[in-house]
């Protein structure tokens, strides 16, 4: 829980866009293994309300269940099935997803990898008692990662090596954090805040408050906070592995995997944190500069327009210029 809503703070002198005389409404719901919730004003009342709640949960139920890969009917479940056997029938917006996949894996140098779910199986985290994969388990998953290996045409797809398969868990929270802000303000709503699993998107403020107030979490004391982040139109996404790993003989296995190598990161990172317009651009970052490390890991968050962001070792704070622009306690 890198990131942690913080509205219970004292009210600013500063009104929202919307006025403080609004309730701050709540719409919670549970979906892709994690909780869903968007605060929001809504100016027009009740009927606004839940024709918006309608909208935004019911578009995330349709998304999770046709792209998650724990769901056996969903499409990328049918993908990963007919992998080596057969191409299969995509519609015009998986072919949209597939080549938004394209441009995440340009853009973090091949550290997103949609491809890399061979890995993920390898290394199962919850597992009882935890096992490491052996060196030839790792190669041979190696050799199925790759999003190059994709094979795409026109309206289909296909896996080309038996055991290969998609995974959007890399992306997916994130993209839906996106969308629900957009249905938002669809439906007329200006001041919202999407988290889902603490992938968050802000828009407006608050009603009474300049801004949406964002805790960070301190890895060295989950639970507890070392700042707080105030936003208004922007997004925020953190990365660690500080909470899910395991022990083996006194050495620590993270769940976060680096599919150039095969291995857990092991590179002394704790956290990242980046500040960006989309939560998807957020979420791809903190991810790539985790697995990156701190100085490659600066310099991919400084590649893209409008990104701010901070990474924790145990040892320091490295951020880009601009992140303490939005920090509103330390």
């Amino acid at each position: 829980m890198p990131l942690v809503s913080q509205q219970n703070r004292a009210p600013d002198p500063i009104p929202s866009g919307q006025g403080a005389d609004l309730p701050l409404r709540r719409l919670v719901f549970r979906a892709m293994a994690t909780q869903c919730e968007v605060q929001y004003t809504a100016p027009g009342g009740n009927a606004q309300a839940s024709a918006f709640e309608k909208a935004a949960e019911g578009w995330v139920h349709a998304f999770e269940a046709k792209y998650s890969r724990f769901q056996p009917g969903s499409i990328v479940s049918r993908i990963n099935d007919a992998s080596g056997r057969e191409w299969v029938p995509v519609d015009a917006e998986t072919e949209g997803l597939l080549s938004m996949c394209d441009t995440l894996h340009f853009m973090t140098r091949g550290i997103l990898d949609p491809s890399a779910l061979p890995l993920i199986r390898i290394w199962n985290w919850k597992a009882t008692p935890p096992v490491i994969p052996d060196r030839a388990a790792i190669a041979e998953a190696l050799r199925l990662v790759g999003w190059s290996k994709v094979r795409r045409e026109p309206g289909k797809v296909f896996l080309p090596e038996k055991g290969m398969a998609l995974d959007f868990g890399g992306f997916g929270k994130e993209y839906a954090v996106d969308i629900v802000a957009l249905i938002a303000k669809d439906h007329g709503i200006v001041d919202s805040l999407v988290d889902f699993g603490h992938d968050l998107r802000a828009t407006g403020a608050p009603p009474g408050k300049p801004a949406w107030h964002i805790g960070l979490e301190d890895p060295k004391s989950p639970g507890k906070t070392w700042a707080s982040v105030g936003l208004r139109n922007k997004s925020i996404a953190s990365s660690g592995d500080y909470i899910r790993s395991f022990l083996i003989d006194g050495k620590r296995y993270g769940h976060i995997i680096d599919p150039r190598t095969g291995w857990p990161v092991a590179n002394g990172c704790t956290q990242s944190t980046v500040i960006a317009d989309t939560c998807l651009q957020a979420g791809m970052l903190s991810t790539s500069a985790f697995i990156s490390g701190v100085t490659a890991g600066l310099e991919l968050i400084r590649s893209c327009p409008g990104a701010e962001g901070i990474i924790l070792t145990d040892k320091e704070r490295a951020q880009t210029r601009g992140f303490f622009n939005y920090v509103a306690s330390t």
